[in-house]
């Protein structure tokens, strides 16, 4: 059996541990089984909560990118916890029995392995969803189809394996929820923290927007003291083709409230902080000094557990349709420039 680098399988490992640790307090699947160089791998979803009826779930997704190892590791930390504190967190303990909380930590496990971007066959799974920008896109970085020696590969025509199974995954959801809020976490972008909702492919409103505001409204009046991420859809910054969440939004089997929503961590700032990060591939997705690391792995929990207590109070479902209409107005205009 091939031998990998504690760095490379840390995150993997991780989820193994608290599978074998807790295994009795959730349930959980492999969405996909997988091989690399003889290491068996899985695709690996995580449930807590109500199973019984439809009912809000929020998912958190990491490691769609295997380079990207502290969004993955962020997604794992706060399982971890949610999973030390249900047996005596009374309030955890009721909010679980209203709300599913979903986890897909590593999506990437070959990306992990390797290193790299993107999975065994060099795709860029953010640039692999069978959807098209409507303008012209930034040359390779908006995705392409020339070679997968070069990165942000889209592979040809059809999604891969572990882009298949996370949009069957969230399909799923979808199906059995009353709303569905997503976080996928990633770094590698800008000096600041950035949450981005649809669209990538396009610059058009984005459909659920008027929730997003909502929230973002109950963001920063419950906790004005947060992050203070800078919040627009991805298209004001860039635009791509073959996003998984913009087909997701599109593709949505249900008419409940789906809100996808990317934590792009600002690396560069653990760049600029530790210059000599440059001489490591890696660091330039993650923070190198300990103190550092420690510090990104709670400083995105207040984000995490208020989407938790949104999704508890049905703050989505209890939106009515003048209520709604009036949210997507104010939404639109408020996003309607360029941060």
């Amino acid at each position: 059996m091939a031998k990998f680098s504690f760095e490379h399988s840390f995150e993997i490992d991780t989820l193994k541990r608290l599978i074998a640790q807790y295994q009795g307090l959730f349930r959980h699947q492999s969405l996909l089984d997988l091989h690399y160089r003889g290491e068996p791998l899985s695709v690996t979803a995580i449930e807590l909560g109500k199973q019984d009826a439809p009912c809000p779930t929020v998912l958190f997704v990491g490691g769609v990118h295997g380079v990207e190892r502290i969004g993955a590791q962020v997604v794992l930390a706060f399982l971890g916890s949610l999973l030390n504190r249900l047996s005596w967190d009374s309030h955890l303990q009721a909010l679980l029995k209203e709300v599913r909380l979903a986890f897909v930590p590593v999506a990437n496990p070959v990306g992990f392995l390797q290193g790299s971007r993107s999975n065994g066959n060099y795709v860029d799974l953010m640039r692999n969803a069978p959807i098209d920008a409507e303008e012209k896109v930034t040359f390779l970085v908006g995705g392409h189809r020339l070679t997968n020696k070069l990165p942000w590969y889209r592979g040809k025509k059809g999604m891969e394996a572990e882009t298949q199974v996370l949009v069957d995954y969230v399909h799923q959801l979808q199906d059995s929820s009353t709303s569905v809020i997503a976080l996928d976490a990633h770094s590698g972008f800008g000096l600041s923290d950035h949450i981005w909702f649809p669209y990538a492919h396009t610059r058009k409103p984005f459909e659920g927007m008027g929730y997003i505001y909502h929230l973002k409204q109950l963001f920063d009046r419950g906790y004005p003291h947060h992050g203070h991420y800078k919040l627009a859809p991805q298209s004001h910054f860039y635009q791509t083709h073959g996003d998984i969440w913009d087909y997701l939004a599109q593709t949505n089997p249900s008419s409940n409230p789906f809100i996808p929503l990317t934590l792009e961590m600002g690396s560069w700032a653990w760049v600029k902080k530790n210059p000599r990060q440059i001489f490591n591939f890696s660091g330039y997705f993650n923070p190198q000094k300990t103190h550092r690391h420690h510090r990104i792995l709670r400083r995105h929990v207040v984000l995490m557990q208020f989407l938790i207590e949104a999704a508890y109070a049905n703050v989505l479902e209890n939106i009515n349709q003048a209520q709604f209409e009036r949210l997507q107005a104010d939404a639109e205009r408020y996003w309607a420039k360029k941060p």
